[in-house]
């Protein structure tokens, strides 16, 4: 009667907790140089947006050394829409660099969750 007890007072707190969304991560990336050398990437993020107080709000796009070369804002949800395919252009890339991180960013738990590497087409 006792564990009864016990294990109807976990599930029923463990169901009063809040949802959390988790981190938010990329899925794929691809990028295109453009004629005037600057570079357009597409990126793909997954992220159980709960609204307003939890979403992915930005992904960068980071050189080797780590300083980021780019940053997309997300200005609100996807709650409806996952995964979520955004673009950005522009995005000087130093010759030397061959490679790029792309890494997401929620307003709960800040950076995190997978990353997606490119390497730059020769």
């Amino acid at each position: 009667m006792l564990k009864r007890l016990v294990a109807g007072v976990i599930i029923a707190a463990a169901a009063a907790l809040p949802a959390t969304a988790g981190e938010a991560d990329v899925e794929a990336a691809t990028a295109k140089r453009a004629g005037n050398g600057t570079w357009t990437f597409d990126v793909t993020v997954r992220h159980a947006d709960e609204g307003w107080d939890h979403y992915a709000n930005r992904w960068d796009v980071i050189a080797p050394d780590g300083t980021v070369l780019g940053s997309r804002t997300l200005f609100h949800p996807h709650e409806n829409e996952q995964p979520f395919t955004r673009s950005l252009a522009g995005v000087s890339v130093p010759d030397e660099v061959k490679t790029v991180t792309i890494r997401a960013h929620d307003s709960v738990h800040g950076d995190g969750g997978r990353q997606f590497t490119l390497t730059q087409p020769e």
